[in-house]
């Protein structure tokens, strides 16, 4: 605590107590250090009413803890299922809110300006995990930080003197110092996520894989943690540099922490800088950075990509982004018919070019699934059908109200709409797309969709067809 400078000397320090094995060792170890500190130590437990009997027997600890020691205690408590309900959000993240808006509030009232928690190393591996399998990126994976500002209020914030401890070692303090602790039953189910990760996957790789892979991940996210600190300085550092840029912001870096920048615009920072930069726009804006709308608009410039109803995003060549109403444009009717009369063809049509070939069947080649959204930058690619099934004629054309596909694998037709949603094709995007149709206006492939069902090959397919198609080159 003292190398890390995570408390100063004579300051108030609320310690977040549940009665679990970690909070009881964390407030009685930093008792121990009230004379020598002159600390001013309260106690606070949330109860959320969770495990009825067991959640008041663990208040109950904790409120004798305090008078034990002659602290001062502040409870609370809610009913976290209730308000998880009427937020619909989880129990796990109502439970989570609940407690950090219990705490900041309880801090504010009595004039505390810290908040002590008893996170320790066992839960830094469980949370890279878990963010690991959730999708994130190099800032969440760096995990919890010895000190950050609370979620529920900027000017309150939260300290974790105990990161660097495995949980193990804080069993063997409380036994040693015969402190009393209470186990929360729920840590052991496997209903959530975490616990699972904790009791099924961690064992797992401890016992036939790598058995220091807490000592590994730790070191991973210290790494991973320091370089994503780097990517945010510098991000920073190119927006004060560059006033047609992002808007400027206060940061507490340092003009002497500063990485060096190569000269010029957006297109010359490193990938990680531009997305960072794209990414803490994005949040001053008020609208979530995930990754691909953080892509489509690094890679789009100009182009509007849809991040909400009626709301888009555009990014200028400078880097900068500006939200405006989306505009609500009409179905394009361009289509092109192609005869199937002869054995082979070309045509172009939307800036693409197609060709395809009739041949006799050689078997199932091709009647896989292809990848839901193919390589864009592939110079060519190509899908086989099954011939009889379309007929003589292909319609290119675009999407227009109503379409419906029944793309391989799935039983009935859908609207085409929900799969360029669940695809997460841009708005803008999905105007532009070519699809192709049989000559009754069933559609047999959408590009960067799978195949149709129905025209899949099959044993009994008599005459396959060959279908290509590239991007013509500006």
């Amino acid at each position: 605590m003292a190398k890390r400078r995570l408390f100063s000397r004579g300051q108030k320090i609320l310690v977040a107590v549940s009665g679990g094995v970690d909070s009881m060792v964390l407030l009685h170890a930093l008792y121990l250090l009230v004379k020598k500190n002159r600390w001013q130590i309260s106690v606070a437990h949330f109860n959320h009413r969770l495990r009825g009997r067991a959640s008041e027997a663990d208040e109950k600890l904790v409120r004798q803890a305090a008078k034990t020691l002659r602290l001062k205690f502040f409870g609370g408590g809610a009913d976290v299922k209730q308000f998880a309900a009427q937020t619909k959000i989880s129990v796990e993240m109502a439970a989570r809110k609940m407690r950090h808006e219990f705490l900041a509030r309880t801090a504010r009232e009595q004039k505390i300006a810290v908040i002590a928690l008893a996170h320790h190393a066992d839960d830094q591996v469980e949370l890279f995990f878990l963010r690991l399998l959730r999708g994130t990126g190099g800032e969440g994976l760096a995990g919890m930080k010895w000190h950050s500002p609370s979620p529920a209020d900027k000017n309150t914030w939260l300290v974790r003197p105990l990161l660097d401890f495995p949980k193990a070692e804080l069993l063997a303090f409380a036994c040693e110092n015969k402190i009393r602790f209470r186990d929360d039953a729920t840590n052991f189910a496997n209903d959530f996520l975490r616990n699972r990760i904790r009791n099924e996957l961690l064992p797992l790789l401890r016992k036939k894989y790598q058995p220091a892979v807490d000592k590994a991940v730790l070191r991973l996210m210290d790494i991973v943690g320091a370089e994503s600190e780097f990517v945010s300085e510098a991000a920073c550092c190119w927006e004060r540099r560059h006033p047609a840029g992002p808007a400027r912001r206060k940061t507490r870096s340092h003009a002497s922490r500063m990485p060096a920048l190569p000269d010029g615009g957006f297109d010359n920072l490193a990938l990680a800088v531009q997305r960072k930069v794209l990414q803490r726009q994005l949040v001053s804006l008020g609208w979530l950075p995930d990754f691909e709308l953080v892509e489509q608009l690094r890679e789009t410039p100009g182009r509007p990509v849809s991040i909400a109803a009626g709301v888009s995003a555009v990014r200028d060549v400078s880097g900068k982004i500006s939200c405006r109403q989306a505009e609500t444009a009409g179905f394009n009717s361009a289509e092109l018919k192609l005869k199937l009369s002869g054995r082979a063809g070309p045509a172009e049509f939307a800036g693409q070019k197609f060709s395809w070939a009739v041949k006799k069947s050689g078997g199932l080649r091709g009647s896989g699934f292809v990848q839901l959204r193919p390589d864009q930058h592939s110079p060519r690619r190509a899908e086989f059908f099954d011939a009889d099934k379309i007929g003589g004629e292909i319609i290119l054309r675009h999407w227009r109200a109503g379409d419906r596909f029944q793309p391989i694998g799935m039983k009935t037709a859908v609207k085409l709409q929900d799969l360029f949603v669940n695809a997460k094709i841009p708005a803008a995007r999905r105007r532009e797309l070519v699809l192709a149709t049989t000559s009754g206006g069933e559609i047999f492939w959408v590009d960067g969709l799978r195949i149709g069902e129905k025209f899949k090959l099959t044993p009994a397919t008599r005459r396959q067809l060959r279908w290509k198609w590239s991007k013509i080159a500006a």
